[in-house]
């Protein structure tokens, strides 16, 4: 593992710095948390400008459109972006780390042609259809069920926590294509239009008042036999593709984030007079701590994944563990900092104190980690 940047590295990182000084200030405001078509307008134009300007899909494959960069490369791009307050990807989030990278490793020459350059451009959002209300977190235990006629798949079931279903084109969806199959096998990755008859999306309101999650009722809705990523009934392996991609970089950013809230947390308890407790300062540093490592072992995942071709390992599931909890733990320090204010529906932190209790249900539970950690780092054998 290198974790120093060469040249070539730091000469990007300059150029990076230089264009976003210049277009961050011409930027609109972002719209209202609310406002799904006007978040989805916004999120889509800054996607269209990071692609005119050579940074979308940066580390992608020349030949599925991105700019064949490192991985390295992408950490940096992630690193500034998220330190120079640049939007985040937004309503582009499934498509841009989850389904397009899945469709530039495992998809056809045509499927990478049809549906990656319009993900990369900002002009078609995906949602994620994986989850299903009697699953829980089991994600093999899914029932949807996708019947083979012709051409076409007939699909019917339900999905829930389907990210962005409401402002979606297409679907990332898993469907069980082999009922009598061993339940880890018999399912296929299936690229499903958002506007197919029998798609009905119900917006599903969150402890935060957002409704980024919906609901998914799927009524013998036609998918081309063509919409499979990867071979029928192979749909477990190519969805651990997808998986590595949302444990293993997608959360990069929001590590730089959280050690700039912590530092701004610091400058809070300063200027509180709170400084002086030596126990919230333990606590602090702590946290300081636990975050520079997460960047340290983010570099570790990173080098790992360039020498594997790109696609993240089984360290992705080490890291997003041990973030889930030191983002609630940050969020807990920021409450005994801020007391009575943290509790004002209008302070910025009490959003981000939500969000932070579903991470460690977002992108498989904190339980899911632990087996994944268990078995395929330590070789542990599976429990009973």
């Amino acid at each position: 593992m290198d974790l120093a940047y060469t040249e070539e590295e730091e000469a990007f990182r300059a150029r990076l710095r230089s264009w976003l000084a210049e277009v961050l200030p011409k930027l609109p405001p972002p719209p209202a948390a609310t406002d799904w078509p006007g978040r989805r307008a916004h999120d889509a134009a800054w996607q269209r400008m990071l692609h005119d300007a050579g940074y979308a899909g940066l580390h992608w494959p020349a030949d599925a459109g991105g700019q064949g960069a490192t991985p390295t490369q992408h950490l940096i791009f992630l690193e500034e972006t998220e330190r120079a307050g640049a939007p985040y990807v937004g309503a582009n989030f499934v498509g841009l780390l989850h389904a397009g990278p899945t469709i530039a490793a495992e998809g056809t020459a045509a499927q990478r042609a049809r549906w990656l350059p319009p993900i990369l451009r900002g002009e078609e959002i995906w949602c994620q259809g994986f989850s299903e209300p009697d699953a829980g977190s089991d994600l093999a235990a899914l029932r949807t069920r996708a019947v083979r006629d012709g051409d076409d798949y007939v699909v019917t079931g339900s999905k829930i926590w389907s990210s962005h279903a409401e402002v979606a084109d297409w679907c990332e969806l898993l469907v069980r294509t082999d009922p009598e199959a061993p339940r880890h096998r018999g399912i296929s990755w299936l690229a499903m239009p958002m506007d197919a008859p029998g798609v009905t999306v119900r917006p599903l309101r969150t402890l935060a008042g957002s409704t980024e999650f919906a609901e998914l009722f799927l009524d013998e809705v036609r998918i081309p036999v063509g919409n499979r990523v990867g071979a029928e009934d192979d749909g477990w392996r190519v969805t651990m593709v997808t998986l590595s991609f949302e444990r293993g970089t997608a959360f990069v950013g929001e590590v730089v984030a959280c050690r700039r809230l912590l530092a701004e947390l610091a400058r809070a308890a300063r200027a509180d007079g709170r400084w002086d407790d030596p126990v919230l300062r333990r606590r602090l540093g702590r946290l300081n701590a636990e975050f520079a490592a997460l960047w340290r072992l983010t570099q570790w995942n990173v080098s790992e994944a360039q020498g594997a071709g790109g696609v993240p390992g089984a360290g992705g599931s080490v890291f997003k563990l041990r973030y889930s909890h030191a983002r609630q733990e940050l969020y807990d320090a920021a409450a005994e900092v801020l007391g009575g204010r943290a509790l004002d529906a209008d302070h910025p932190w009490v959003a981000g104190r939500l969000s932070a209790l579903a991470y460690t249900i977002a992108a498989g539970t904190s339980q899911i980690q632990r087996n994944i950690v268990a078995e395929r780092i330590l070789g542990l054998p599976k429990g009973r």
